[in-house]
């Protein structure tokens, strides 16, 4: 558990990427696990919502996170093998900087539940001062990745918050 801060850094977005949420086909289940989840970890959230698998929406709704300085933005749904799997690729076209070892502990940790981790292309990185990590789409994995690096998240996002931090 993340200890409480009331510090705006412990606040979080939560983005569903699923074309059949998104059309109401299927039910945000893994967004809904994100949102209980964070909660419970001392995070706030400040946004959620659900966007089809669309890259120019994705990455639209990315800017906008970042842009009213969001500090972690968490997706979770496009990041397989899938046709339609454009969440990295959406988000490596807007961040300024790679995290690459977030995304490599999401899929390590993630090989002790399901070899489909091999498969996951999620990436972490940074568009200024916020923080955005792809998870995958099924709701326990998703909790299961940003548990991986819970413990990380307060340090990376106060060290990303300070006012010694340059961006660019």
């Amino acid at each position: 558990m993340v200890q409480q801060d009331t510090g705006r850094f412990l606040q979080t977005a939560i983005v569903t990427i699923s074309d059949r949420a998104y059309a109401g086909e299927r039910e945000d289940r893994a967004g809904s696990m994100l949102i209980e989840f964070m909660a419970g970890a001392g995070f706030r959230v400040i946004a959620a919502t659900v966007i089809p698998d669309e890259i120019d929406v994705i990455r639209a709704t990315l800017i906008d996170l970042a842009s009213r300085k969001t500090p972690l933005v968490l997706t979770t749904g496009g990041t397989g093998a899938g046709p339609r799997d454009v969440t990295p690729e959406a988000t490596r076209s807007i961040i300024d900087r790679e995290m690459p070892g977030l995304a490599e502990e999401i899929r390590r940790q993630g090989l002790a539940q399901t070899r489909y981790s091999l498969l996951s292309r999620g990436v972490a990185g940074m568009r200024e001062r916020t923080l955005i990590v792809n998870l995958p789409g099924r709701p326990e994995g998703a909790v299961a990745a940003v548990r991986s690096i819970l413990d990380v998240l307060p340090h990376a996002l106060a060290v990303m918050c300070s006012p010694h931090f340059d961006h660019g």
